[in-house]
């Protein structure tokens, strides 16, 4: 692919890329290599941040023998959405994005999702995109095709695909929406892609080249535990929404729009660079 206006420009700008790291001892430090080697070449400003999410295992020790990245961690195992909403707060880039530390999608297609910034103030990769070329199981393709269905339905998201672990946003946008965000383990990605739809923030999907037998992490089956976890993520996230009107009033409450009104019950989560 040549080198477009809009990859010129992102060459001018800094990109923050945020990786939790849950249990990948043996093979972070692999995976943290090839995202720095990628990211690399098309992006010269640029910072990885390793997030480990509960020092569990040996994944700081294995982490911090790349060179070149910031690994930050806390003590307790809090969830992937925590980990990107902690990570978020010590990164600086003018855009961000989100990568799994398994790399089942490989971040040299964050290329690609270049030119779809030129309209978009977030690019979601999705499996479901018409020129996306995949290769997994049966099973995965069943349950990632229920999910969407039930979260259409649920919460009218108009995306094909929100679970995949390649994104690319600008700043602002989450600046906006993070601090909203309440779901820290199953279900943060359609959390984010519903509160920036509801923002009037536009979503571009972009095709992904998905190859399992590619992978570069730990496989492991969906448990019982996180398919019953997501969809009782996406339950809540529709009461607080239209019943709590707890993301209008935490936004309001930001914004310092208060008018009087009592905004004592509305706890916004504070994930600080020095929280330990």
């Amino acid at each position: 692919m040549k080198l477009n206006i809009q990859e010129a420009r992102m060459k001018t700008k800094k990109i923050s890329l945020i990786v939790p790291v849950y249990k990948a001892e043996s093979f972070i430090r692999k995976n943290l290599e090839e995202i720095k080697k990628s990211v690399s070449k098309t992006f010269p400003n640029y910072e990885i941040i390793a997030v480990i999410d509960g020092e569990v295992d040996n994944s700081k020790k294995e982490a911090s023998k790349v060179e070149g990245i910031t690994v930050i961690s806390y003590k307790e195992n809090k969830g992937k959405g925590y980990a990107l909403n902690y990570g978020f707060n010590h990164s600086s880039g003018d855009f961000v994005t989100f990568i799994d530390c398994d790399m089942d999608i490989h971040p040299d297609q964050l290329r690609n999702f270049i030119p779809y910034m030129t309209t978009a103030d977030l690019v979601i990769g999705s499996k479901r995109h018409p020129f996306s070329k995949l290769h997994y199981p049966l099973l995965r393709r069943i349950l990632s095709v229920g999910f969407r269905l039930y979260s259409w339905t649920i919460l009218g998201v108009k995306l094909r695909d929100t679970q995949s672990g390649l994104k690319l946003i600008k700043r602002e946008v989450l600046e906006v929406i993070m601090p909203l965000l309440l779901v820290k383990r199953y279900a943060m990605d359609i959390e984010l892609c519903f509160l920036a739809q509801k923002h009037g923030f536009r979503t571009v999907e972009a095709p992904l080249h998905i190859d399992f037998q590619a992978f570069h992490g730990k496989p492991s089956a969906s448990s019982l535990k996180t398919i019953k976890g997501m969809f009782l993520d996406v339950l809540a996230i529709r009461y607080r929404y239209s019943f709590l009107h707890y993301y209008q009033r935490a936004f309001h409450k930001n914004m310092n729009w208060k008018n009087g009104d009592n905004y004592d019950d509305i706890i916004i989560p504070e994930i600080k660079p020095n929280d330990k």
